[in-house]
């Protein structure tokens, strides 16, 4: 396969931004303050978007701002100026989930490319074409596809318009996240970016009359967890992934953490290369999955329905960061910036974008200044130590904190 495809990976601030453009992404998506679908990601304020975008062009990869709530009236009248600036400060795409945004964006942004959100639903070749005609230049499918429904979407597009479509990361209840439930439980609105997740909850039935005695609604002591879903994962599918045309693969998740960010597109970009060079998938790469926050995962909608996950929404999470490498010289001595205690004697692992994952024993732990340390405790503290061998700057050492 000689085609070129995007690897598109979520930034919730720039933390996240910093480890999928080191980790691999060709491309991230994140949100300003206003008009972004993750209220509570971190986001980034105008000055930061500036920033993001050119530290996405200066490592060769695109940003594209997500704009895709769907706003009311009053909300409308900042658009105009937001788009503008979007434009001004270079950004590679818009993400749009409204048919008056993608109006205003073509307006007041024309020179920027504007993708469909996938909470525009589209299912069909013939909505592919009709966003197309009105200025899109992609559309991010909906998630409820199957990979011969997106086969036959990729054959019969316009030429010209690109298809993207998730392949990793959480999953909703509702169709494409088209979802009213968070407004009615929590008067959050999901379609403005505040959405409360009430499909994770665990619900049991209450009778009228009898206040405060609760029923499970299926047997077992666990209650049920009605609307709740696993979590997507088709990194053992990339290859039938490119075969059917696709241009860009999205990673969800720019609320997750910047160890996600970096993990799951250096899972992913590794095992895209070698879809792309006919190679197999290495193992380690797969693995890589189980080592971030995750639900139990699933292959979504790809290979048909899927199956009602009636299990609790808690998530898997059996490693923890301990330490991001800030520098390191060829002989493995580092500097590196500590996230959670460890001590010395403990085993480690260091992962980075040039580092397979390869497991330590600390035997030297100091401070900044070379102070020999029993025990590093402090968040952010500098610590100094020796690792298997050099890791670039953004490496990650981790340990696992469950059996």
């Amino acid at each position: 396969m000689d085609k070129r495809i995007e690897l598109l990976s979520p930034a919730g601030d720039l933390e996240r931004l910093q480890m999928a453009v080191a980790y691999g992404a060709d491309a991230v998506y994140l949100a300003g303050n206003q008009f972004g679908l993750r209220a509570f990601a971190g986001n980034f304020s105008p000055e930061e978007l500036k920033t993001a975008v050119e530290l996405c062009h200066a490592h060769g990869a695109a940003a594209h701002i997500t704009c895709n709530t769907m706003p009311r009236n009053q909300e409308l009248d900042a658009l105009p100026e937001y788009l503008e600036y979007l434009q001004d400060i270079g950004a590679d795409a818009l993400i749009v989930g409204d048919a008056g945004v993608l109006a205003l964006a073509k307006r007041y942004a024309p020179r920027v490319s504007v993708h469909m959100s996938t909470q525009i639903g589209v299912t069909n070749y013939a909505a592919a074409a009709f966003w197309y005609d009105q200025g899109a230049q992609r559309v991010i499918l909906a998630r409820e596809l199957t990979l011969d429904e997106v086969a036959g979407i990729c054959a019969r597009r316009p030429r010209g318009l690109e298809v993207e479509a998730f392949i990793h990361g959480a999953m909703c209840v509702s169709f494409s996240g088209r979802c009213v439930l968070s407004n009615y439980m929590a008067q959050r609105d999901a379609s403005r970016g505040a959405c409360a997740q009430p499909c994770r909850y665990k619900y049991a039935l209450m009778e009228e009359q009898r206040p405060g005695e609760y029923f499970p609604v299926i047997e077992g002591d666990e209650g049920a967890y009605i609307f709740n879903s696993k979590d997507m994962c088709m990194i053992d599918h990339l290859p039938e992934l490119i075969g059917v045309g696709l241009d860009s693969l999205k990673i969800e998740g720019r609320a997750k953490s910047a160890y996600y960010a970096a993990i799951v597109t250096l899972a992913y970009r590794r095992g895209l290369d070698a879809a792309l060079a006919g190679e197999a998938l290495d193992p380690v790469w797969r693995a890589e999955l189980d080592k971030v926050s995750h639900r139990p995962y699933s292959e979504g909608f790809w290979y048909g329905h899927p199956e009602q996950y009636v299990g609790d929404a808690r998530y898997i999470r059996d490693w923890q960061v301990s330490a991001i490498v800030t520098s390191c010289a060829p002989d493995g001595k580092a500097l590196v910036s500590l996230r959670n205690k460890f001590r010395r004697g403990e085993t480690l692992e260091l992962v980075g974008p040039n580092v397979k994952p390869v497991s330590f024993i600390v035997d030297d732990l100091a401070d900044e200044s070379g102070l020999p340390l029993e025990e590093a405790r402090t968040p952010q503290m500098p610590l100094r130590l020796t690792l298997p061998h050099q890791a670039a700057p953004l490496s990650i050492l981790r340990k696992k904190v469950s059996e």
